[in-house]
């Protein structure tokens, strides 16, 4: 079945230039032109996934996005943004964006990135918990178990293993970490996240337990069933 696709853009080359792009990748796609008729197309329905500009006549991207999370819809968005600054980014990503994509972009990029989106499984933030093989973490207690044995961890430690968790069998790099759990860029060769990663894995992996963070040579970190 076709992938369907809505592409909220004002400007008509950008907006024409993604729709041919995905067509001709076997998208099924819907444009809008501004911010109000975006918003419209989101909420009634059945889309895959939306491009989505920062900058939109009628109603702006982040107004936009806010108003589908707050009518429930859960439609992976990314945003398209000129403004190339951490803070818009932080915005975007805050009221409710899973991705954004600073332009100009390539469209080879903008497609892999939906591709990604798309493979995530879909999260339901209303999940009273999430488990790995042995470790369970109750989102509503904030109780942290492994075989049994209750886990105290740091407000920073339990935001990185559900982090973690959300994301089981799947890769996690640094620069995710530094933006899903700091909301913000460290410089790149900072060792904040190492530093943290190993306090975390003390706590989880006493008495010889096998390790449930794992390191992923050249790419980040990941936890697995397996």
């Amino acid at each position: 079945m076709s992938r369907r696709l809505l592409i909220v853009e004002d400007d008509q080359d950008t907006r024409d230039f993604i729709a041919k792009g995905f067509g001709e990748e076997g998208y099924v796609v819907e444009v809008a032109s501004d911010g109000r008729e975006g918003l419209y197309h989101a909420t009634d329905g059945g889309f895959d996934a939306v491009v989505l500009d920062r900058m939109l006549p009628g109603l702006d991207g982040l107004s936009l996005i806010k108003s589908m999370r707050a009518a429930g819809v859960k439609t992976p968005v990314l945003m398209l943004t000129a403004m190339s600054a951490v803070d818009e980014r932080v915005k975007g990503l805050r009221a409710g964006a899973d991705d954004y994509l600073v332009k100009p972009f390539s469209f080879q990029e903008l497609h892999a990135r939906i591709e990604a989106l798309l493979r995530r499984p879909q999260e339901s933030e209303e999940t009273p918990s999430l488990a790995c093989r042995d470790l369970e973490m109750d989102l509503l207690t904030r109780k942290v178990t492994r075989s049994g044995r209750e886990i105290t961890l740091t407000p920073r430690e339990f935001q990185i293993l559900e982090f973690f968790l959300r994301r089981k069998n799947r890769v996690v790099s640094r620069t995710m970490l530094l933006e899903g759990v700091w909301d913000y860029h460290f410089d790149p060769n900072t060792n904040v996240v190492d530093v943290h990663i190993s306090k975390l894995r003390r706590q989880l992996d006493e008495d010889g337990a096998d390790p449930i963070i794992e390191t992923v040579r050249g790419a980040g970190y990941m936890v697995s069933d397996g």
